[in-house]
């Protein structure tokens, strides 16, 4: 077990996602080897666009798990950022290799299927984790 937990604005961040990604995400703080918090959990259209126009951009897709639509009432993706050994905020992929071991751990644990923005080949999105779509309605 280690010693990180999720802070009030983590926890907040987490309002409106589906429940086996808040599962997943509060077991794997618990088991991480470094400490990381919640950015953003369910986003609107408006900040998904914010982001896919950004230079460079933060995202590839205007079709996110991160928001709620008619089918489902929760997202179904949340970013993440981690802490270095300073205490200071990276996004730096190298930091997620952490992140993303105890998040599929944590899954596998829960026996929940999801899929992490670090281990795409096309664009590479360390901080994002999303329920698996093929097992999720989305």
């Amino acid at each position: 077990m280690s010693e990180f937990y999720l802070g009030r604005r983590s926890l907040a961040n987490l309002e409106g996602v589906h429940p086996d990604m808040v599962a997943v995400v509060k077991l794997a703080i618990t088991i991480c080897k470094v400490d990381f918090g919640v950015t953003e959990g369910v986003r609107t259209f408006k900040r998904q666009l914010e982001l896919f126009n950004q230079e460079p951009p933060v995202t590839s897709t205007m079709n996110s798990a991160h928001f709620v639509n008619e089918v489902t009432d929760c997202g179904h993706a949340v970013d993440l950022y981690c802490r270095d050994d300073e205490g200071n905020v990276t996004w730096e992929h190298s930091w997620f290799r952490w992140v993303i071991q105890a998040m599929f751990t944590a899954a596998i644990q829960l026996g929940h299927q999801i899929i992490a923005g670090g281990l795409w080949r096309t664009f590479i999105d360390s901080p994002h984790f999303e329920l698996n779509g093929e097992y999720y309605v989305r």
